[in-house]
This record gives structure tokens, C-alpha cells and sequence, in this order.
């Protein structure tokens, strides 16, 4: 593994992007006793549909990537470096899926992998995934997560 993870994240070709803002009277992130729940946070490009009719779990995959690429960006800019992550605790997703939909796991493997391919063993987490009927702006996936953090 790269030395820190800014150079994994070079390695890897992620390239964070400037974190987004809440949309409400909300933050992006708050930090109790060390750890960092960061608010729920879906793909850039605002892409809409449900997984099952719109969208293939292959897409929903990379929707999930995207999402985790989104919270990492507002975990380095409330830390100033994600070499200050100590450990991803939890993920936790919302797909918004059609009814007949089965493969919820697998689309949220691609925040999970994510997180393993940028911080390794400190990346393994404890996970949940749901189906819903909808979500805010009717984007295909919605993810809490929640890091043990250096402040």
C-alpha cells in the first residue's frame, strides 16, 4: 500500500471533488468521541431512477463507488487529510429499487470495495443495505457512513 492516502488515492486514479453542501438545515458531517457520521450522501451528476428498471446493478455498482468517492471528499475537507481516517466503522445504504429487485449487496459492494481499495484492512466495516421506494430527488442510492477518526 502507498504510504499515505493521498498517494493511494493517485494510484487508485480518484481524484476527490469538491465536497458538496447540505441542502438543508444540516451538516455535512458532525464528530462525537472520535467518531465521524457523515450525512447521507448519493452520486455526483444527479442521475435518477430506481435499480431493477432504470438502472442495472452493474450501473447501481458504480453509482456506489461514485457515492463513496463524494464521502470521502467531505471526510478530507472537514479533516484536511484522509490519513486522519483511523477505520471506516459503518455503511449504510439505501437503494432505490424497483419491488422485483434482489441485488441490493451487490450494488453497495461498490462502496465497499471502494473503501477497501483506499484504505485496506482499515476499510473493512460493518454494513446494512435496504430497498426503498423512494428516495430524496429519486437518485438511485443513498449512503450513511459513519469513521473512526483522528481530531
Amino acid at each position: 500500500m502507498a504510504n499515505s492516502i493521498e498517494e493511494r488515492l493517485m494510484s487508485l486514479n480518484i481524484e476527490l471533488p469538491i465536497a458538496s453542501n447540505p441542502a438543508g438545515k444540516y451538516t455535512n458531517f458532525v464528530i462525537v468521541n472520535g467518531l465521524m457520521f457523515v450525512s447521507g450522501k448519493g452520486p455526483s451528476g444527479n442521475p435518477k431512477g430506481k435499480l431493477g428498471s432504470t438502472y442495472t446493478t452493474e450501473e447501481g455498482y458504480q453509482f456506489a463507488r461514485n457515492t463513496g468517492i463524494e464521502i470521502l471528499a467531505v471526510v478530507k475537507d472537514a479533516l484536511g487529510s484522509l490519513d486522519k481516517v483511523k477505520r471506516v466503522v459503518k455503511i449504510q445504504g439505501f437503494v432505490n429499487a424497483e419491488p422485483h429487485f434482489e441485488e441490493h449487496p451487490k450494488v453497495l459492494d461498490g462502496i465497499s470495495d471502494l473503501m477497501y481499495d483506499v484504505f485496506g484492512a482499515k476499510g473493512v466495516h460493518a454494513r446494512s443495505v435496504f430497498g426503498a421506494a423512494s428516495v430524496r430527488a429519486n437518485l438511485p442510492i443513498i449512503v450513511d457512513s459513519i469513521f473512526e477518526v483522528d481530531v
